[in-house]
């Protein structure tokens, strides 16, 4: 996509002729940037253009591989990454305050999301679907609206984010990014759960063997494709100052946008119409979210996102495929952390209470 500009570049790393290999656990790679002093022209927020992955020629900052404390290897295997590692838990580097800062901040958003949202005695929640429900009798428009209008916002304020960050600081707008997008969430979730069954059956494939255990399969590696960025919870409850970070290892090697292919497994399930709607909204908003993400990328990162993007692929799979992508051996390495070891054991143990939290939704009458 971007190998003609990357080609051009005279810093290129793909000029070389040797390939590197990344560095083992011991190795080290940084990242050193300079502000350009060319001039820039500020690219209007939202402004679409007139090819699919356009990007400014004048990004706001130039970004340059260089290695530090690099152990003695074979150069023609090495590769420079200019990205983050996606996924990184140092257990050295955590402290415990921040940890018990992030506990007290979850307790409290917790309470303030059931007075103010679910509760039906106290919070508006059950207000707003009735306003969405009094849109169209049809199950499906309701769905599809939800799903919009938490697309609209989530995507919109995350556009926003450069402004807002200048104006209200970074944590400031992280808070108010999380408690516009939460409530929204969480309404078209419950609204799904309640009414998954409301629709036009379009197709029914319960009763085929080995249905239900690939859709389980599914929908448990589908967790394993969450942006990176989510396993920063300290970042996320703006306990640690919030940073928009371009990975490049881990799940970025197969995908850039990994939110694209997780929310087809419940349709397959349950084969309806309302599956249907809520399917088609959440693929459009992570359509709109892989061109908006990659165009706020280029942004901020410059040449360095360049480097990642040629080197990766919106579809899985699809560098790896064309050569664009070199796995590394001991590739599996990049998932034998922390994070995926705790989304592993949040995914079985949503699955074992799969019945709690359906009964909790239904009685919110939702």
């Amino acid at each position: 996509m971007a190998t003609s500009i990357l080609l051009s570049h005279p810093f290129s790393p793909l000029l070389s002729k040797q390939h590197h290999k990344i560095p083992s656990p011991k190795q080290t790679i940084a990242i050193a940037y300079h502000s350009t002093n060319k001039p820039t022209t500020k690219t209007p927020f939202l402004s679409f253009p007139t090819s699919f992955f356009p990007f400014p020629s004048n990004p706001r900052k130039e970004f340059w591989p260089i290695s530090v404390g690099r152990t003695q290897t074979d150069e023609k295997d090495e590769i420079l990454v200019v990205g983050e590692d996606s996924a990184e838990f140092e257990l050295s580097k955590q402290k415990i305050s921040s940890w018990v800062y992030f506990t007290g901040i979850l307790g409290v958003v917790l309470y303030v999301l059931n007075v103010v949202w679910i509760d039906n005695s106290t919070g508006f929640g059950k207000s707003f679907i009735d306003s969405v429900s009094s849109i169209s009798d049809s199950p499906e428009i309701v769905m599809l609206s939800l799903t919009l209008i938490f697309a609209i916002v989530h995507s919109g304020l995350a556009s926003l984010r450069d402004k807002g960050e200048e104006l209200i600081g970074e944590r400031a707008f992280r808070v108010l990014f999380a408690g516009v997008s939460l409530p929204l969430a969480v309404s078209t979730i419950a609204y799904f759960i309640n009414h998954r069954y409301d629709g036009v059956q379009l197709w029914q494939l319960n009763s085929i063997a080995g249905i239900h255990e690939l859709v389980w399969i599914s929908n448990f590696i589908s967790f394993f494709f969450l942006y990176p960025s989510t396993f920063n919870l300290l970042e996320v409850a703006a306990v640690d100052k919030p940073k928009m970070h371009l990975w490049e290892t881990g799940i970025m090697r197969i995908t850039r946008h990994p939110q694209v292919i997780w929310c087809l497994a419940h349709t397959l399930w349950i084969g309806n119409s309302v599956a249907v709607a809520a399917s088609v909204g959440l693929i459009g908003h992570h359509l709109f979210g892989a061109w908006n993400g990659d165009r706020r990328l280029a942004i901020r990162y410059g040449e360095a996102f360049e480097v990642v993007k040629n080197r990766t692929s919106i579809i899985p799979f699809t560098a790896i495929l064309d050569g664009r992508q070199k796995l590394p051996e001991d590739y599996y390495k990049e998932f034998i952390r922390l994070p995926y070891l705790s989304i592993t054991a949040l995914t079985l143990g949503a699955y074992f209470l799969h019945p709690i939290m359906q009964a909790a939704s239904y009685r919110l009458h939702w």
